[in-house]
């Protein structure tokens, strides 16, 4: 019979293996039965659960690797439900026939939730997460044309020029320095190529306070933030309960969300993983799009739009012609150092 394992092999197909390359000397790789070896300088990365391994360990986004083999089918979409779906419109502005048969990343696929949604569209995704969920991920989409690495988005196993599409969604503005996270990616986008992200907003202020108590519970074990998350459960009925309070209810209830910053999602699996999703991790930074763009055309990315859900931005590699083909290599190049 065959093994999950051995489809997920089966799905490196030889176009991923001809864009991978070493960390080390930006060789090559090849598949040998442990894992993929350069060919240059023969240093080595293992298979361990089916996924090659870019990096030795999860680093800062330990909770991450909790929260997704936790929650690791929480949020795909199934039968009418399709709010990944939903979500990965207003936040990237990709349609089906835009990524249907084209090379996808997807930087910080977590348990596979968008590149469900990018593969039942048609395209090929390659996913890349620091934490330890893409073990969901490719138990998830074992029947897809999908593959996924644990890697460091800063320092990523492509080539140059190798995606026709990218996307981020909610996960840059979790590394140490979001701006230099997303300027590793645009020189990995082909000619004409298109990338979308979406970062947390810093136009609102009603997470102050989680920030607060963010430098207690990032510092806690997840274990513990998962069940103390699921006092958002009850509170999402005493808030609905107060609002229908003439007069006083609404004020009261807008202290406590400010006091006491939690999900409000309908669905109360949701409401907890979302809850445990905004205390656990380690770094959580806030944007602007005036900042956004500015990364954006350092990177001498073009048809910049602003997306339905802030803070959502889409941008396309310029197509090269001869008389610029080398300025706007150089202008991708600088935006990555």
């Amino acid at each position: 019979m065959e093994t999950t394992e051995t489809r997920n092999w089966t799905g490196l197909a030889d176009q991923v293996l001809a864009i991978l390359r070493c960390l080390s000397c930006q060789g090559t790789l090849r598949r040998e039965e442990a894992g993929l070896i350069c060919e240059g300088c023969g240093r080595q990365y293992p298979v361990v659960k089916n996924v090659v391994r870019f990096v030795d360990a999860q680093h800062y986004a330990g909770s991450f690797g909790f929260q997704w083999l936790t929650f690791r089918d929480a949020q795909l979409d199934s039968g009418e439900d399709r709010r990944s779906e939903s979500d990965f419109r207003r936040r990237t502005g990709f349609t089906p026939e835009e990524l249907a048969g084209k090379l996808v990343l997807d930087v910080g696929c977590g348990m596979g939730r968008f590149a469900e949604v990018a593969t039942r569209w048609g395209a090929h995704v390659v996913g890349i997460d620091l934490s330890l969920a893409e073990e969901a991920a490719v138990e998830n989409l074992r029947d897809r044309e999908a593959v996924f690495f644990q890697a460091d988005v800063f320092h990523l196993p492509f080539a140059p020029a190798s995606f026709d599409y990218i996307y981020s969604i909610g996960v840059l503005h979790h590394t140490p320095n979001c701006e230099r996270a997303f300027k590793v990616l645009p020189g990995l986008l082909k000619p004409g190529g298109r990338i979308a992200i979406w970062l947390y907003s810093g136009y609102h202020k009603w997470y102050r306070m989680s920030d607060v108590y963010r430098k207690v519970t990032r510092r806690m074990s997840p274990k513990i933030l998962y069940r103390l998350s699921y006092v958002a459960v009850p509170m999402y009925g005493l808030h609905r309960f107060l609002r229908a309070i003439p007069l006083v209810g609404k004020p009261i209830s807008g202290v406590m969300k400010y006091l006491l910053p939690m999900s409000f999602n309908p669905d109360a699996q949701w409401r907890v993983l979302d809850t445990l999703d905004w205390y656990s991790p380690w770094y959580q930074s806030k944007h602007t799009y005036e900042e956004v763009f500015r990364w954006f055309e350092d990177c001498g990315l073009q048809d910049l739009r602003v997306i339905l859900e802030p803070i959502s931005v889409q941008g396309r590699r310029p197509l090269q012609s001869t008389g610029s083909e080398n300025s706007e290599k150089s202008e991708v190049d600088r935006c990555a150092v």
